[in-house]
């Protein structure tokens, strides 16, 4: 305790050269947990509007069905398994039949992918209501970006044209019944959202689908024909997507934290230097090279300690408000087909902000050990003379 003491009273005579080391170290300290906090945020809400508007409880895929493999994609369908039919009618179980095709908004050719499911489905947020009707015309639903693409609105007609299980070539209008908004790019960029029945139809595929979703109150069983892909395997892309875009976000406090650690560095180099006398002092009072170095340590690390107050005194209200209200993105991300509303919530959690505290002792104790070991090559009698190390 008498040491702190001392280390906090020496650090504190250093003025202003300490004040402005706590105080780029306390903007290191800050932007540490709010850019972890708004990544932290971002990944939750990515994941939890992935669970919402496409994934729910989890997916069972058919065996031939290869998301990356289109040429089989017209192919992979397969009958609603009898087994899971009273929770198909009890809407526990929603069928989605997935079939390749093109479009022609103003004379030229867009591919799509034709997903097809119940109007009056109720596991996904996906507004499928819109393709109820009793219109001659097929309804059909997209996304907002996928409409700026395609240059189309609601209630454009608009031509498709696919080709069915026989080969067989076809084509038809169909109408925009709504455009939806959302942040998770798989359910909008390239989409087109039809009645189930229709496209099954469509397609020649009567009963059939590529996927079932599963209710999140659903049990999962074991289904032959079927593979089960639960919700972490289905939201491990876009985690990923969201952790790699974070190295860049990074850079920025990594920066303040290089400068802070830097003078840091300078200031215990030029203390040290400053204080021969003292040191040689202490060593003749009876303690070890290795008790003084500690001490210097210990006084460099407090640059840490006031840091990380001065930081909670001005960052907390900052925390406090921006979890509450939110960050408006300044531009549309959903054209660069990142998950990403309109408006981000920073997670703050304990985890986040005890292992920034713990980070920011650990580097700035190694950055003044660095200067102190110099103390344990000196020799008490010349450091009392003042002799330069």
């Amino acid at each position: 305790m008498i040491l702190a003491k001392t280390a906090i009273k020496s650090l504190l005579g250093n003025g202003l050269k300490t004040w402005l080391n706590v105080f780029v170290l306390s903007i290191s300290f800050v932007l540490i947990i709010f850019m972890q906090g708004l990544l932290e945020g971002w990944s939750k809400q990515a994941v939890t509007d992935a669970v919402a508007w496409e994934i729910a409880g989890g997916q069972y895929w058919s065996s031939k069905y290869d998301p990356y493999d289109p040429f089989s994609l017209d192919s992979s369908a397969a009958a609603i398994p009898p087994s899971l039919m009273k929770e198909y009618n009890a809407h526990q179980i929603e069928p989605v039949l997935i079939a390749s095709g093109s479009i022609y908004p103003d004379g030229r050719m867009m591919p799509v992918l034709m997903k097809g499911i119940r109007p009056d489905q109720n596991l996904l947020t996906m507004p499928t209501q819109s393709l109820k009707g009793d219109s001659t015309e097929i309804p059909a639903i997209i996304g907002a970006h996928m409409a700026s693409q395609a240059g189309l609105k609601e209630n454009d007609l608009v031509t498709l044209r696919w080709r069915d299980a026989n080969g067989t070539f076809e084509a038809v209008d169909i109408r925009i019944a709504s455009v939806f908004k959302t942040t998770v790019p798989t359910t909008d960029n390239g989409m087109i959202w039809l009645p189930l029945e229709n496209l099954q139809n469509m397609m020649s595929q009567p009963g059939k689908a590529t996927m079932l979703i599963k209710d999140q109150q659903l049990t999962t069983v074991t289904v032959p024909g079927w593979k089960f892909k639960n919700q972490t395997e289905l939201t491990k892309q876009t985690i990923a997507l969201v952790r790699a875009k974070s190295i860049g976000m990074s850079i920025f406090y990594f920066i303040f934290l290089f400068l802070a650690l830097i003078a840091i560095f300078d200031t215990q180099t030029l203390s040290i230097f400053r204080r021969q006398r003292e040191i040689g002092t202490y060593v003749a009072l009876g303690m070890t090279p290795r008790q003084v170095q500690n001490f210097f340590t210990l006084e460099g690390t407090m640059n840490a300690l006031l840091a990380i107050l001065l930081g909670f005194t001005y960052g907390l209200p900052f925390f406090i408000w921006f979890a509450a209200n939110g960050i408006t993105m300044p531009i549309d991300a959903s054209s660069f087909g990142l998950p990403i509303a309109d408006k981000m919530y920073p997670l703050f959690t304990p985890k986040l902000i005890i292992g920034t505290i713990i980070f920011i002792f650990i580097v700035t104790a190694i950055v003044s050990y660095l200067p102190a070991r110099k103390i344990s090559k000196m020799n008490p009698t010349e450091a009392i003379r003042g002799k330069v190390l």
